[in-house]
């Protein structure tokens, strides 16, 4: 149980870097026209899509993706939680 809480949130760590490293590269030009942008936008738009929906941007700030990443966060912490439950259970 321990190592399947642990792949998970290894998963969870390792998207949310994928996450920050695409935010960041908003700030470069053309930074998403390169090959390695487009697969971090493949991975990382289709989750990100839903916040950017329901969260309208701040003038010119996005903040969906801080909402995002928090989301990551809890669910981490719900893993956590769950999976002390059913140690206890």
């Amino acid at each position: 149980m321990d190592s399947l809480l642990s792949f998970l949130v290894l998963l969870i760590e390792i998207y949310s870097y994928a996450l920050i490293v695409y935010i960041l590269m908003s700030w470069f030009p053309n930074a998403r026209d390169t090959k390695f942008g487009q697969i971090l936008a493949n991975i990382c738009e289709p989750y990100l899509e839903p916040f950017r929906r329901i969260i309208p941007p701040i003038g010119m700030l996005d903040i969906s993706p801080i909402v995002a990443i928090l989301v990551l966060n809890f669910a981490t912490r719900g893993l956590y939680a769950l999976f002390d439950m059913l140690k206890l259970g």
